[in-house]
């Protein structure tokens, strides 16, 4: 009989800190998955931002796949910025009302690609039962109306789905998740959730997103952030002492933990709008990935940035062919190269993309559109180690994945169900 499967995303947990924590048995419960299962470091998507991260997880393809291009980016079509929650001063800049509908509501129902297959429609099309918890990239097959009547329109989500109190498909008594965030009253709300669930034997696959640690890392730094993670590892406590224990929990589910992308400390704020000096250019920034969009050529553009002890690296396109500038070398890039190419060709390969695209260099993070940053603390979006390594854990039978695009086809494998082409390929 195929056990239930269980993910569980720690928002911006590098490996080191990880490895650490496991290692020092300061977090027990992730010190006891690790020595039942397999682990090993892989990569995150690029830009290596929530958004487009947690998009390549939930459906194993690639910004070019799923069409989720950063946190903040220029709709050509409706021709406004869209911006999914860099800061808040980020979301007043862009319009706090359209931000709250494009993060929570477009992001799924028009901006995630209709080509790209979410595990949730996958495996729920084959009669099982998903569950989601806070997860932003929801899209599944069952109406779900807001707790909250004329904040934002119904959804499609997995059969059971809880964001943030604003949608939840069962009652379950769970505390408000958005007093006391500093405190994680986010990460209490899924623990509490979760607790429900797995008490109630509730679903086959379970998305479990915990993104509490990557709040306080971006204040405290990534390695300041020990009791953030703690709560983070009590959270997953929860769910293993709702089944019984760890061997009961085991006995049930098989687990795969791992995040979405790293963090690495920051200490200078660029305008990445100052160093593009092209007054018909559109530039969306936020944390350390940057886009522009042109009307001309962006070969010109991409070199004048390149030059910038800010910039890290600069992609771009020319016809078919996709480059990066990185330091003084020009590099032609293919989908199928390994690294941080591969990673960059499959970002400018996204239709909503800019048409320069923009890492960070070490240390240097994008002020967003509210001019907000967390110099002193941490950050992630580019192509650096830092922000692109993320643990992966598999207490199963399967081996790690070497990239998050890796997961949903293993969740689908698990299940016996066949993964979409473009995962296949992967």
């Amino acid at each position: 009989m195929t056990k239930k499967l269980v993910l569980v995303v720690i928002d911006g947990l590098t490996p080191a800190v990880f490895e650490t924590a496991v290692e020092g048995r300061s977090t027990p419960t992730l010190a006891a998955l690790a020595e039942a299962g397999s682990y090993g470091r892989a990569l995150s998507a690029f830009p290596s931002l929530t958004p487009v991260c947690l998009a390549s997880l939930a459906t194993g393809g690639g910004p070019d796949v799923h069409h989720i291009p950063h946190l903040v980016w220029y709709h050509r079509d409706e021709r406004r910025v869209v911006e999914y929650g860099s800061s808040f001063g980020a979301m007043r800049a862009a319009g706090t009302r359209r931000a709250i509908k494009d993060a929570i509501v477009e992001m799924n129902a028009e901006h995630l690609s209709t080509d790209a297959v979410t595990i949730y429609e996958a495996l729920e099309d084959d009669g099982l039962v998903t569950a989601a918890v806070n997860v932003p990239c929801y899209r599944g097959r069952t109406r779900h109306a807001p707790t909250l009547r004329g904040v934002v329109r119904p959804v499609n989500g997995p059969r059971r789905f809880f964001y943030y109190n604003l949608f939840e498909s069962d009652v379950t008594g769970a505390p408000l998740a958005v007093r006391g965030r500093a405190l994680g009253s986010i990460d209490a709300y899924a623990a509490a959730v979760g607790r429900w669930l797995v008490t109630r034997d509730g679903f086959d696959f379970l998305f479990f997103y915990l993104p509490d640690y990557d709040f306080a890392s971006h204040a405290l730094g990534p390695t300041g952030a020990d009791k953030a993670l703690a709560r983070s590892d009590a959270a997953v406590g929860g769910l293993v002492e709702a089944a019984g224990g760890l061997d009961a929990f085991l006995d049930r589910y098989d687990v795969v933990l791992c995040s979405d992308h790293g963090q690495t400390h920051v200490d200078r704020a660029v305008r990445l709008q100052d160093l593009v000096a092209d007054q018909q250019a559109i530039v969306t920034a936020s944390n350390r990935a940057g886009m522009v969009y042109l009307d001309g050529d962006a070969r010109p553009v991409a070199e004048r940035l390149a030059r910038s002890d800010a910039i890290g690296v600069a992609l771009f396109r020319e016809g078919e062919t996709a480059y990066a500038i990185r330091g003084e070398e020009l590099v032609e890039l293919a989908a199928e190269d390994g690294d941080w190419r591969g990673r960059s060709w499959h970002a400018l390969a996204n239709p909503k993309a800019g048409d320069v695209i923009v890492s960070a260099a070490r240390g240097a993070e994008f002020t967003d559109l509210g001019g907000r940053h967390h110099v002193g603390g941490g950050s992630h979006g580019s192509l650096d180690d830092g922000d692109s390594l993320v643990p992966m854990l598999v207490v199963g039978d399967a081996p790690p994945p070497a990239s998050i695009t890796g997961v949903a086809p293993l969740v689908l494998k698990h299940f016996g169900v066949e993964a979409p082409a473009y995962a296949r390929a992967a």
